[in-house]
């Protein structure tokens, strides 16, 4: 713990996917990182943002602090602010016909995460921060560009806080047309090197779907080619996702069945699971897409 802020000390994790497609992009994320930059990974959900962010994390060897966007943030929440308060008493009864009090009262300041990574240089990973409203994550601003974070006067001190020489930033943000997302700052995407972020390669997509559901390669290869053929048949190919492999995967673990073997069940399990985002005109093209990918290997 660093003041009142709780950090995470990043390992890699055992069963993390490293392809040559992630290791292409983690390679490209440390160098922007290593130049200077803030980086913001930018993509739909089930992408792996955050995965990736805390693997370069990671890699760059300092406790992480993690910030979760929220619409009802505001600096504060970021920087830090007033937090009750101390009240001192001072009562003398020495001489018994006489009696004197003292009472006096400091206010509490408590630094946020956002003051901490910066204060001790950490690595900061600021998860779906267009979550958060544009005008709390304006003090980001100073701390990216001049490496400055203003404070509070309450705070006591100086006004400033010089950013640690090792503080690191990691954005991850939805695309905007998502529920709940703002859109950010021009001034604050222009301090950062943003990459954005599709589906996985195929080969990638198998590989993870067989390290997380542990099924076997050409089962996990059955689902994924499965999933993808959805993805194209839809106007949005961007999901379903290899999250959709992953749980898919899963479940035919769980059943201890063969994708061909299950029939009707399988068909099903696929149904519930890949349908969900499929606009009304598209569910029987779709639908249909499923089946015959399911037929192909039976």
């Amino acid at each position: 713990m660093y003041g009142q802020v709780d950090v995470v000390v990043p390992r890699q994790r055992e069963d993390f996917v490293e392809t040559p497609y992630i290791r292409e992009l983690t390679d490209r994320t440390i160098d922007y990182i290593e130049a200077g930059f803030p980086v913001h990974l930018s993509g739909p959900s089930g992408v792996g943002k955050t995965t990736i962010a805390l693997h370069v994390a990671a890699q760059l060897g300092r406790p992480v602090v993690l910030i979760c966007g929220d619409h009802e943030f505001n600096s504060s929440d970021l920087v830090g602010g007033i937090s009750g308060y101390h009240r001192k008493y001072l009562r003398d009864n020495f001489i018994r016909s006489v009696l004197k009090t003292d009472e006096s009262m400091t206010n509490l300041w408590v630094d946020n995460r956002l003051t901490t990574a910066c204060q001790y240089g950490l690595t900061l990973i600021y998860d779906e921060f267009t979550r958060s409203r544009p005008e709390a994550n304006n003090v980001l601003l100073s701390v990216l560009e001049e490496r400055v974070l203003p404070l509070s006067t309450a705070r006591g001190g100086e006004s400033y806080l010089k950013v640690h020489p090792d503080f690191v930033a990691i954005f991850t943000s939805n695309p905007k047309e998502y529920a709940g997302v703002y859109k950010s700052q021009d001034a604050l995407r222009d301090r950062m090197v943003t990459i954005e972020l599709g589906n996985f390669d195929e080969e990638t997509e198998v590989a993870i779907t067989q390290t997380k559901s542990r099924l076997s390669f050409n089962d996990s290869r059955r689902v994924v080619s499965l999933v993808r053929k959805v993805r194209e048949a839809k106007s949005n190919n961007l999901t379903p996702t290899v999250r959709a492999c992953i749980i898919i995967g899963k479940i035919l673990n769980l059943k201890g069945e063969t994708a061909p073997g299950m029939n009707h069940t399988f068909r099903q399990i696929c149904l519930d699971v890949l349908m969900a985002e499929v606009p009304k005109e598209e569910r029987e093209r779709v639908s249909q897409v499923i089946v015959d990918a399911i037929k192909e290997w039976e």
